[in-house]
């Protein structure tokens, strides 16, 4: 069973970080710890995207990490992404502290998050209540900062 994995977020411009998962047994949350620096202050959203591949920067990793099929909402709704984490909130100095617990993400099984490609974006996530298609697809969260594909760790 895989209990710890790591992400190296990088992008094109100054924004960094390094994202830290950790599940005790495939039946208990994932956690997720870490900083990311180099943002504007303020939320940006924070998403697991489906694919581990960034050939083509950002865009290459497609859209949110959705097995179910269902549609863009906020981390606490029933019905969203399996990758939909919310948003990350940086303060005046530009870094984000992660500290998220999340029920739906698993680091084991089929729906493992391993391979797949974790994503800082440049606005805040609506949480699918934005009102128009696009968010109930991206939640209006913007452009790609900076991502890095999730791996294992010891």
């Amino acid at each position: 069973m895989v209990s710890k994995a790591v992400c190296v977020l990088k992008g094109a411009g100054p924004v960094v970080g390094t994202v830290y998962f950790e599940q005790e047994s495939d039946s208990a949350p994932v956690k997720l710890t870490g900083e990311i620096t180099g943002l504007t202050s303020g939320q940006h959203g924070f998403h697991v995207h489906a694919f581990g591949d960034n050939t083509n920067g950002c865009i290459s990793a497609g859209p949110h990490f959705n097995p179910y099929n269902k549609t863009h909402a906020g981390p606490s709704d029933a019905d969203r992404h399996v990758g939909d984490l919310g948003n990350v909130t940086a303060g005046q100095d530009g870094i984000a502290k992660i500290n998220i617990t999340d029920k739906m993400l698993t680091l084991n099984g089929p729906l493992s998050i391993i391979g797949r490609t974790m994503v800082i974006h440049e606005k805040a996530d609506d949480l699918g209540k934005g009102g128009n298609e696009e968010s109930l697809k991206t939640g209006n969260a913007g452009g790609r900062l900076a991502c890095g594909v999730i791996g294992i760790t010891q």
